[in-house]
């Protein structure tokens, strides 16, 4: 029995000790995508960006940290306590329970669970929830408006990026994130998923409220949004959350679509570099994505927005499914 005990406690702190330094790693990850966006826009802009503190502004992330740390979190005397509280700590908590998941290697996952797609789908719906509470609790009429337009958007868009995954499954036939990964598949088969490609990109900034899809925090009509009435440490874990869901998002493009941590084509060179290596790098090229489409693109107007996810992406993305599922019944490549 003691026995026993020890193997169950040492796999607990090994779980732990794991857990621990996911963690760290993903909002060290956050604090320096933060950094990482400012100087890409000030150089896309021809400016410098943060420059001031550290060598080349490398230490703002944590000078931002230490003032947000030290700010008084101002709770409205008409806003609803609990609830105001309690709704960034909601949108932080599944930024991070959903990378349990991932596989950033080979062995290298906290939960290797068979319906691993099913739990990201899952927590990413779940994300709703906590704007919509920051919306309601802020007795705020911009929070409202702002917590309503997140919600139907990220509703609208999340069908598509459903049916984007369904088309992935069915070329691979396992809901496994690490067989997704492994699985061969023709080469013709990726090229079919192409499209699917593209518009998951779309969808993950629509999903993730940033531009040119950031129409839940408007400045410019709605004045932040759901977030307008947080300060301190409660509008900061609302900013970690979003950050470390693109993150996220851009881990799941890399894992359905560019082949995970495999190196991007079969040659012995290549094959010497560690697989987290190359899962950081096509990570990191998505997340590079969201901050281009940000200095480049003006904001939709929301009737656009809501045409394009259910006149546009939903049909096609509806076809598409159809067309993948007509091609691998008719070569006969199902999994």
């Amino acid at each position: 029995m003691v026995e026993l005990w020890d193997n169950y406690g040492l796999q607990a702190l090994f779980m732990l000790l794991h857990i621990g330094i996911l963690i760290g790693v993903i909002l060290g990850a956050v604090a320096y995508y933060t950094y990482a966006e400012r100087k890409v826009l000030a150089l896309m802009q021809r400016r410098q960006g943060p420059m001031m503190v550290g060598p080349f502004g490398l230490l703002q992330p944590i000078a931002d940290g230490m003032k947000l740390l030290s700010k008084e979190t101002i709770i409205p005397a008409q806003a609803n306590g609990p609830v105001f509280v309690v709704a960034p700590m909601i949108t932080f908590t599944l930024a991070l329970i959903a990378w349990a998941v991932i596989p950033v290697n080979a062995q290298w996952v906290l939960a290797d669970i068979n319906v691993g797609i099913l739990y990201l789908f899952a927590v990413s719906s779940m994300g709703v929830y906590g704007v919509i509470m920051a919306g309601w609790a802020s007795n705020s009429k911009y929070a409202f408006l702002g917590g309503l337009r997140s919600a139907s958007q990220m509703v609208s868009y999340e069908v598509s990026m459903g049916l984007v995954i369904v088309c992935v499954l069915l070329c691979v036939g396992s809901l496994n994130l690490t067989q997704i990964v492994t699985v061969e598949r023709p080469f013709w088969v990726d090229l079919m998923l192409f499209p699917m490609f593209i518009v998951f990109l779309v969808s993950i900034l629509a999903e993730t409220n940033r531009a040119p899809f950031d129409l839940p925090e408007g400045e410019s009509e709605i004045t932040g949004g759901f977030m307008v009435e947080y300060s301190a440490m409660t509008f900061a874990l609302f900013f970690l959350g979003e950050y470390a869901n693109m993150i996220l998002m851009s881990a799941m493009t890399v894992i359905l679509f560019l082949g995970g941590w495999l190196p991007p084509f079969e040659i012995e060179a290549l094959s010497i570099v560690p697989g987290v290596v190359w899962f950081a790098l096509k990570t990191c090229l998505i997340m590079f994505f969201f901050l281009w489409t940000r200095a480049t693109f003006p904001r939709y107007r929301y009737d656009q927005l809501m045409r394009l996810g259910w006149k546009i992406f939903l049909p096609f993305t509806l076809f598409w499914v159809i067309v993948v599922s007509g091609s691998l019944i008719y070569f006969e490549a199902l999994p």
